[in-house]
């Protein structure tokens, strides 16, 4: 009998791996149907939820080993601790994160949610996989060894890398492959912040940058997904237990949340533009000194050790901090100077190249910063003001939204945190400003502005980005096509310097026919182990390019409004 049950359990695995392998070949050939799209895109789900559960808790294990306390109660009892011993945490820890990056990543460089937009926009919904396991180790060292940073980028890219395995394995179109991307970025959201409306808002409002009918279903389905992961471990809690309603006179308070909104707009990009100042001072010194990048992240370990012995809020994701905001436990000066701090904090961290998110860090220095607003306004006119804790969730609202260019998710996440629905209103006006306001002082967000800072010029729109997705090898007319470019022009125009490499991209195809006002354009292709030498592979002509433009911008068009 069990020799028999023995056989049968053997045929019946051998039989779901045959069908099960002949489905993934099915797809790979025709691409998934609705249905099992979306079977896929709940398993996305299960496994970017479980992977944002395993990096929280690991997070909080280290934490745990490390500083005695997980980040719900970091600053308090990182301020009893030896401060030897907090200045040489972060040191060993960006130590670990340095070498980590340093062997398998390319650049030394934390992946995050900007190249998650990459990837959705210019690359089919694929990340790196190797540099983005990297990554999201390198961020679980920084968070748990004091980093003054967030979970939510490194959670995003890591199921962004799960997604990108998927697509690969079906051989996922760019549509298709965008989609799991968003399903991917939703699950892990909604599992981080157990907040699945605004998981799956973010997902479409910030790494697809479309709310196209066809990608809602899947990315909810994904974000539901992602949610009850979350509670399974936590319940159905909210991450901040705020006070009873603070009687919100909202109509004679609007103006003073409308002034609210402009602040935290200057206090978003104040908080950016330190970021970004940081990165560039670490590469000037970086370069100057020659210092190996292996050691960036170490020295940014002992600033922020430094800083932690006087300051121990910026430890960690901050949690504590902004949960004492929102509850109205910090006095006014308390409140300036730790946002003025955590700032500080936030821009060694990621400078440093530590690794982490910004959303966390946005969410402590919104908070203080509106809850200091809050103090001051209801002091004026205190017979007419609501409490002061509705200012910082306002304020913490308008920042987040701003810092991430994201006001319709980030005001969802916001409630969603909290659990308090009844100041909707003022976080609404609030935000709408900050995000207005914010967005003329940089590129749209913080994410959209590091990527304008590598060359990738998404917040102009598909128009100044979709050139560079077209390799010009895929347009080119090679020289046996019976309409192919003469050969002895073209190699006149070789010697002129008006050619291009088959590798290059329809934006330098471009760039250059409107410089030199040429028909077509010679490429060339280098040959493999003779030095430098090149062979004429064929000419991209310009209509052929205008074509290929049209068509892209075309094909974008029509995924959005499907």
């Amino acid at each position: 009998m069990n020799a028999t049950t023995a056989n049968l359990a053997r045929r019946l695995w051998h039989r779901f791996r045959t069908d099960l392998s002949g489905m993934i070949e099915i797809m790979r050939k025709r691409g998934p149907s609705q249905l099992q799209f979306w079977f896929i895109a709940l398993a996305i789900g299960i496994c970017g939820g479980t992977a944002a559960l395993f990096f929280r808790k690991g997070i909080d294990t280290l934490q745990t080993a490390l500083y005695g306390s997980d980040d719900l109660t970091m600053a308090s009892v990182a301020g009893g601790l030896p401060w030897w011993w907090v200045l040489l945490i972060p040191i060993c820890g960006g130590l670990a994160v340095g070498l980590i990056l340093d062997r398998f990543t390319p650049d030394g460089r934390v992946r995050s949610v900007p190249d998650v937009i990459q990837g959705a926009a210019m690359h089919e919904g694929r990340v790196e996989g190797r540099a983005g396991l990297a990554s999201a180790l390198a961020s679980l060292i920084t968070l748990g060894s004091g980093g003054s940073s967030g979970r939510e980028g490194p959670v995003v890219h890591l199921a962004a890398v799960i997604a990108s395995w998927v697509s690969i394995r079906i051989n996922a179109n760019g549509i298709t492959g965008r989609d799991l991307l968003g399903c991917a970025v939703a699950a892990a959201v909604s599992a981080s912040f157990n907040a699945p409306i605004a998981g799956a808002i973010f997902a479409l409002e910030v790494v697809l940058r479309h709310f196209a009918i066809h990608a809602f279903a899947p990315i909810a389905i994904a974000a539901v997904a992602g949610t009850v992961i979350n509670r399974l471990e936590f319940g159905g809690v909210t991450e901040f237990n705020l006070p009873g309603a603070g009687g919100l006179a909202f109509y004679v308070e609007l103006p003073a949340f409308l002034l609210l909104g402009l602040v935290s707009g200057v206090v978003a990009a104040i908080l950016m533009r330190t970021v970004i100042l940081a990165e560039n001072l670490g590469d000037q010194i970086q370069r100057a000194t020659s210092l190996p990048r292996y050691l960036r992240p170490a020295i940014a370990g002992a600033i922020l050790g430094a800083v932690a012995i006087w300051f121990p809020h910026i430890i960690g994701v901050g949690y504590e901090t902004t949960s004492a905001a929102l509850t109205g436990r910090i006095g006014l000066g308390t409140a300036v100077l730790f946002a003025t701090v955590k700032v500080f904090a936030v821009a060694v961290t990621i400078g440093g190249r530590m690794g982490g998110g910004m959303f966390s860090p946005a969410l402590v220095v919104g908070s203080l910063t509106g809850l200091a607003f809050g103090l001051i306004a209801t002091g004026f006119l205190p017979e007419v003001s609501g409490a002061e804790t509705v200012y910082a969730l306002a304020g913490m609202g308008a920042v987040a939204a701003a810092v991430l260019g994201a006001p319709i998710s980030t005001t969802l996440i916001v409630f969603e945190l909290t659990g308090d629905w009844q100041t909707g209103l003022a976080v609404m006006t609030a935000v709408s400003l900050s995000t207005a306001l914010a967005s003329r002082l940089v590129d749209r967000s913080f994410f959209l502005t590091q990527l304008e800072r590598r060359g990738v010029h998404l917040a102009a729109g598909p128009q100044a980005y979709l050139g560079e997705t077209v390799r010009l090898a895929e347009i080119m007319r090679p020289m046996s096509h019976r309409r192919a470019a003469p050969e002895d022009r073209c190699r006149e125009m070789i010697e002129e310097g008006i050619v291009l490499g088959e590798m290059q991209t329809l934006e330098a195809a471009l760039r250059l026919f409107e410089k030199t006002g040429a028909d077509f354009i010679p490429i060339t292709a280098q040959v493999a182990g003779a030095g430098r030498d090149t062979i004429l592979q064929g000419a991209v002509f310009q209509t052929d390019a205008l074509r290929a433009y049209a068509k892209a911008l075309a094909d974008t068009a029509a995924e959005e409004h499907r």
